[in-house]
Parts: C-alpha cells; structure tokens; sequence
C-alpha cells in the first residue's frame, strides 16, 4: 500500500510542483526577468540534444539485442525529443536558420511525436499493431533516423516552407497539445499500473519522465519567450530523459558500468547472452519464482540451458536462440500467482487445485506481455506445457500449432523435472528420464525435438553430466543454508 501511494504521489507532485513554480515567476514581473540569449540558448539546446540522440541510439541498440519491444520503442521516443529539440536549437534565429516561429513548432513537435511512442511502449506486446512493428524493429530505428534526417535537411533548405506548418498556432496547435496531453497521461496509468504490481525501476522513471514532459507541455503552451520561466521548459525535457535512461540502467544493465553491459549484450555465443538477458528485472522475477518452492531451486536457469543446447543441436538463429534463453529463464514466472498451500502441496492435487495450476502459463504471459517481452519469449512462456497431441494445457494446442521454440522448452522443462528432487519423489536418473521422453514422443512431445534430444544425449554427454553436477551443488548449498 505504502508502494502505491508513493508510486501516484510522487508523479503529481512531479507535474504539479514546476507548473506552480511556472505561474509564481510569471505573476512576479521582477522574478520572471527576461534573459534574452539566443546564443546561449543555441548552444546548449544544440549540445544536449546531440548528447541525447547519442544516447537514446545506445539504448535502442540495446533494446534491440535484448529483445524488448518496450526499450526499443522508448529509444525512439527519446530520439524523437532529442532529435526534434536540436532542430529547436538550430532554429534559434540568427543562427542557422533567420525564421522566427520554427523554434516554438518544433518545441511541441518534439513533445508530440515523444508522447506517441511512449504510447506505443505502454501498449501490450501482443497488441496486433506492437506485434506488426516486431517484425520490423530491426528497420524502426534506422528508418526513424532518416525521417528525422529528412526533416532536418528540409528546415535547413526550405525553413520558409517549414514555417508555413501549420502545428505553431490555431486548431492544430491545440489538437497537438490534447493529443500529447491523453498520450502521455495514458503512458503514466499504464505504467503506474505495472509499478504498482511489479514494482520495477523502469515503471517508475517512466513515470516520472512522463510527469516532466507534461509540466514542461504546460510551461510551452502558458510561457513567454526569453522569460526565465520560459527557460524552465528546456531544464524539465533535460531532466525528463536524464530520469528514462536512470531507469534503463538500474532494470536492464547489471554489469557495473554502461558500457561493460553493452559489451556483454553484443557477445555472440547464445550461452554467454544467457547471463547478459538475466537483468536486474528478470532475475527478480526467476528469484521470486524459486523462492515460492525450495525444490526448484536453479530450474529455471537450467531449463533454459537445456532448451538453448537443444535449439543450438535444432540449427535455429542466433536470434531464436536468445528467444528461447530469455523465455526459458521466465517460463515459470505465472507461478508467483499460484497459493503456496497448491504450489508445494506434497500430495495429489484435486482437480480444482489442477485448473489453478494449469493457468500458471497464462498468468506468466500476462505478466510478461506488460514488460515487453517479444512474441517468441511470450510463446515459450504460455505454451511449454502443451502437448502434441493437443491433451496440454492452457489452449489445447495440438502438432505444430504449438511454437518450435515451446515445443523445444517442454522437452527441457519435463526433463529436468523428471531429474530433480521433488518433495513427494527422489530425482530419476539420466537413462530414467530419457526413457520417459522416447515414450512421450508423438504424444506429450514434438517427434522431431525428440529425435534431436536422443542425438543430443548421445553425442554429448558430457553437457548433461556438468549441469547435473552443479545442480546437486545448488541443492548442498541451498541444504546447508536452511
């Protein structure tokens, strides 16, 4: 409770308070002085926003090989107001361009096309549309890059063109800022909502960020050029992405420093990516997840260990094979909704205990889905406990109805299960567990993963050996400290 009060405190007061020191300066004629300074404010609105777009590329970066809608789609955001805010800059009259209306349109075009994407990144990744851009993120960047490009040379060559917009006065100006407006209070319940069920460090600086630009929209709308209260709108879009990328940092990179996570993430071997995709944010959810069952301790990562060496042995993508590590390592993460008293009942579930289990794999998809998760990872999380021949739950999907990369994490998941202590069973052997995967074939498990799986245990025995070694000292450790 003391979470949620804070999480929506915190966010007005944020908007609230720079919009009352706004109308304070601006009602005290001798406070509110005039600091005309066009070089001054060419300078450092031209610096800061190249300094920007320098980072809000970093991020998309990174959030294209983490393979997060949501990162990628708050990288475009921010590109959006830095991009657009040095055009801001560059207008500034007697500079580059000699108009004087182009700095005021493109200080709400900046505000407007930031809200947008922050839209979109609030929006579900399964959204149809979220899913239709998936498909091309690889392209949103660079193409947003040289629409921005465009944009730049068309002011510095035609700015008499330009000027002509109709987006600096008059309806349209108004619906820009409505627009921005419900954009952006959208964005904040939508990330004030995931805040306060997951409480992670990005949800919150969203937040946050998202509460500056609305102040700063104000300040844009109310303000007198040159005024010191004027000026304040420029301080407020600097601390709103200065607050974006402290929240990146603290959910998504882990490794001491930016540029150290950054060189993890753009390793090439699929095993070393496995560390780099546990970030802060997914290790909590897999801490959370094991500490609900002691039996299950390391599960997750090993399940995702397995599927990525099955999927390596199956000859899929690099990029498929980092679906399958970050999906495997979540897979389980529906169970945080499961009561303890049916999660660790020692004995046979009855059948409505059975259905609430079974919806463990939809609660995970929920939950991920919010924290933009890629359709790949989505699947393996909803779809690892289907079978193929379509008795499995949540959706009775049958054959090859059921994703590859599902289809590939049931066969892990079921073997480490098969080979790890339970509370009601002792551990089977390698050969036990294999036995009761051959059998499954056709019927629980995909023919052709299988056969792979066979191959696998044959040729490379020695992978099975290591992770059974360290998970028995997994299990001493966590012994030892009970």
């Amino acid at each position: 409770m003391h979470v949620q009060r804070k999480a929506v405190i915190g966010p007005i007061l944020t908007a609230v308070l720079p919009v009352v020191l706004f109308e304070w300066l601006r009602s005290d004629r001798a406070a509110d002085v005039t600091l005309k300074a066009p070089q001054g404010h060419f300078v450092f609105v031209t610096l800061v926003a190249a300094l920007a777009m320098v980072v809000a590329l970093a991020v998309g970066l990174a959030g294209h090989r983490l393979r997060n809608i949501k990162v990628s789609f708050m990288s475009l955001a921010y590109l959006s107001l830095a991009g657009v805010f040095l055009l801001h800059g560059l207008t500034t009259p007697g500079f580059v361009v000699h108009t004087g209306n182009l700095p005021a349109m493109f200080a709400q075009l900046s505000l407007l096309l930031t809200a947008l994407w922050l839209c979109l990144s609030a929006a579900s990744s399964d959204h149809r549309f979220i899913r239709g851009l998936s498909k091309w993120r690889q392209w949103l960047i660079p193409v947003w890059l040289l629409l921005l490009g465009g944009l730049a040379w068309f002011t510095v060559r035609m700015p008499h063109d330009m000027d002509m917009m109709p987006l600096k006065s008059g309806p349209f100006k108004g619906a820009a800022v409505i627009v921005t407006c419900v954009a952006c209070l959208w964005t904040m319940y939508r990330y004030w909502q995931s805040y306060r069920h997951a409480g992670f460090p990005l949800q919150q600086a969203i937040v946050y960020s998202v509460s500056f630009i609305l102040a700063a929209q104000y300040i844009i709308v109310e303000g007198t050029n040159w005024r010191l209260s004027w000026w304040m709108y420029h301080l407020l879009l600097l601390i709103s992405l200065l607050v974006m990328v402290v929240g990146l940092l603290r959910q998504y990179f882990s490794q001491g420093s930016f540029s150290s996570s950054l060189r993890v993430l753009f390793q090439s071997d699929p095993r070393a990516w496995l560390e780099a995709c546990k970030t802060p944010s997914v290790k909590a959810l897999i801490m959370a997840t094991e500490a609900r069952d002691a039996y299950t301790a390391g599960h997750n990562n090993r399940v995702a260990l397995y599927a990525l060496r099955l999927g390596e042995e199956m000859e899929l993508s690099k990029d498929k094979l980092r679906a399958i590590a970050q999906g495997g390592v979540v897979h389980d993460v529906g169970k945080l909704r499961v009561p303890d008293a049916i999660l660790n009942k020692a004995g046979k579930l009855t059948p409505e205990e059975r259905l609430v289990i079974e919806r463990h794999p939809v609660s995970g998809y929920d939950m991920c889905k919010r924290l933009g998760f890629m359709g790949d990872e989505l699947s393996v999380i909803r779809s690892h406990h289907e079978k193929w021949d379509g008795t499995g739950y949540p959706d009775r999907l049958q054959g090859e109805e059921i994703p590859l990369l599902a289809r590939i994490t049931a066969v892990a998941d079921v073997y480490d299960a098969l080979t790890s202590s339970r509370s009601y069973r002792k551990a089977m052997s390698h050969e036990e567990a294999m036995a009761i995967i051959v059998e499954g074939s056709g019927a629980h498990f995909c023919p052709a993963c299988v056969k792979t799986w066979r191959r696998l245990a044959a040729t490379d025995a020695e992978f099975f050996a290591e992770i059974a070694a360290s998970s028995r000292t997994l299990r001493l450790v966590r012994q030892a400290a009970l």
